[in-house]
């Protein structure tokens, strides 16, 4: 071969590899540091970490408490155990005989909290699974006990349970006469259709039969139309539970068309900025509450080390950047609104944040207490097929979508979303629950309590400021204290707009009551020889955790 030629091709084959190099780089240095942003490792490490419990003799003193803290916790536990099991006896009979044959009953009951305690926890704090009815803010379970309502019902609930039980009624009384009838449509959903038009501010929509379909389809769209196949998702952001979306831990599938980028980096807006096969962008709002870090969950709740808290002037500009920068390079930016929709404002993300989407996703609460999905988008990203080639089209159907009883529910709540009384709940709402929050901090410091709490308006976290393994059991003192709360525990505490002030003052009440009692049994002991820096505290109990579990792994200890 001609040596000019074997050598051009060689600088070619050296340019091509430079600038993969050079992509790749960029890519890499666009994820977030942490195991969020390397799902593959995540999902190694997750595989490599051994089960293994405490006995009675280390479930009191994992941190090298003396005999009288130990002795102290024992109390409490026990004390605790047996008013759990004469106040919900029939509420813990009906769970216990369901639990056998419901996993979504096992998965999260297996997760309330770290592992390492959950045999002995769940023995003795058996927690309730069923309700008998609601009024207004309180739960009646299958005993008879009032309890406050702070799950929000995964964020369904944000006008208030008596809201969603005369919405459903009202959407059934307006199908009844049709029933289930699937395929066609029922009217009401010709108005359901010019509403969220309206709201959302685009051309069309599309019903799925949840927010995880909705979401699907937002991003088989962008697909679609794109051309391009891979789409990005930030560190620790939730959309649904199928494959793509979910990529690393929890998917027993790789995602290899994901990119899991940083949260409000500039690094990341370097590579939507560069790369042509990127098809869209996923936002859910909240992630400014914990912007690259997964929920909290009070069963990763090891140390005293959670963090959350939101900058929303600063998320506010990124997403205003964000936005510019997909719209630049052919990048579909889809809100996912499944969880906070209509929380923030009335036209949700879009209004809250100045910022309008290509395409936006609703679910939960917009279905009037039943179960839903809506994509919102242009005209030109909702279409299905293709003029010019009649056979290349994006299928979605399902058999349920457009169901008669969720559209009646859903027409319902847009109806009563435009109505003045919902119009008074959105006035000084930040302002209202900033308000809250304040008061919330003040009690439990003016009580000497390590708490605190990171909102974003009617979502909060508890913050923890002891390095203590035992954090976790402030939800069962609250569960004492009469606060319901979701499987999450303190990780997050949904408050619906009917609470009033003077509940809310009681909701406070009952934290500090249930603080008091946590610490006078011992659960927030430290010993004088633990770091007084809560970061080095915090890190010297993850260090020991670690040891365990090698040891467990390596088969000398458990």
């Amino acid at each position: 071969m001609n040596p000019i030629l074997t050598g051009l091709l060689a600088a070619s084959a050296g340019a091509v590899a430079l600038t993969k190099g050079h992509r790749r780089l960029t890519l890499s240095r666009a994820k977030h540091p942490g195991l969020g942003g390397h799902v593959r490792m995540a999902k190694r490490i997750a595989g490599q970490i051994p089960f293994y419990s405490y006995g009675e003799d280390r479930f009191f003193r994992v941190d090298d408490a003396p005999d009288t803290v130990a002795d102290q916790r024992l109390a409490g536990f026990k004390r605790l155990g047996a008013l759990f099991a004469e106040r919900y006896a029939q509420t813990l009979a009906l769970t216990r005989e369901t639990r056998t044959g419901l996993s979504d009953l096992q998965f999260t009951g297996a997760y309330r909290v770290p592992f390492q305690f959950r045999e002995k926890v769940r023995t003795t704090l058996a927690t309730g699974a069923f309700y008998q009815r609601s009024e207004g803010p309180i739960l009646i379970d299958l005993d008879g006990n009032r309890l406050i309502d702070l799950t929000g019902s995964y964020g369904v609930n944000l006008f208030g349970n008596d809201f969603y039980k005369q919405t459903m009624a009202e959407g059934a009384a307006m199908v009844g006469e049709l029933g289930g009838v699937l395929g066609s449509f029922h009217p009401v959903v010709a108005d359901n259709v010019r509403r969220l038009n309206a709201l959302s501010g685009m051309d069309e929509v599309s019903f799925h039969m949840s927010g995880t379909e909705a979401v699907m389809q937002a991003v088989r769209l962008a697909r679609y139309h794109t051309k391009r196949p891979r789409l990005v998702r930030f560190a620790g952001a939730y959309h649904g539970w199928w494959g793509d979306v979910q990529p690393g831990i929890g998917n027993p599938v790789p995602a290899d068309r994901t990119l899991t980028l940083a949260d409000m980096s500039e690094r990341t807006l370097k590579v939507l900025a560069t790369r042509k096969d990127i098809a869209c962008v996923l936002v859910n709002p909240l992630q400014a509450m914990h912007p690259n870090g997964s929920a909290p969950s009070d069963g990763q709740l090891v140390d005293g080390g959670r963090k959350a808290g939101a900058d929303l002037a600063a998320y506010r500009d990124w997403l205003h950047r964000l936005a510019e920068t997909c719209r630049a390079n052919g990048i579909a930016l889809i809100f996912d609104e499944v969880f906070m929709g209509f929380r923030l404002a009335k036209g949700g993300m879009p209004e809250y944040f100045g910022v309008k989407p290509d395409l936006i996703t609703y679910g939960k609460t917009l279905g009037g207490g039943l179960p839903v999905g809506v994509l919102c988008g242009p005209a030109h990203l909702m279409k299905r097929w293709r003029e010019d080639r009649p056979v290349d089209i994006c299928f979605a159907r399902g058999t349920f979508n457009s169901h008669p009883m969720v559209m009646g529910a859903m027409n319902a709540f847009l109806r009563r979303l435009d109505t003045p009384e919902v119009a008074a709940l959105y006035e000084g709402l930040d302002a209202r629950w900033d308000a809250r929050a304040a008061m919330f901090n003040a009690r439990m410091a003016a009580a000497g309590l390590p708490l605190s709490v990171a909102h974003v308006q009617t979502i909060w976290t508890i913050l923890y400021s002891v390095a203590s393994p035992y954090n976790w059991m402030l939800q069962y003192y609250l569960r004492a204290n009469g606060l319901a709360l979701s499987w999450v525990g303190t990780g997050r505490l949904i408050f619906s707009l009917d609470i009033d002030d003077t509940l809310f003052a009681d909701i406070c009440d009952r934290f500090v009551a249930a603080g008091q009692q946590m610490r006078d049994d011992g659960w927030w002991w430290t010993s004088p020889e633990a770091p007084k820096e809560l970061k080095l505290a915090n890190k010297a109990i993850r260090r020991r955790i670690l040891k365990e579990s090698l040891a467990v792994r390596l088969g000398r200890g458990g």
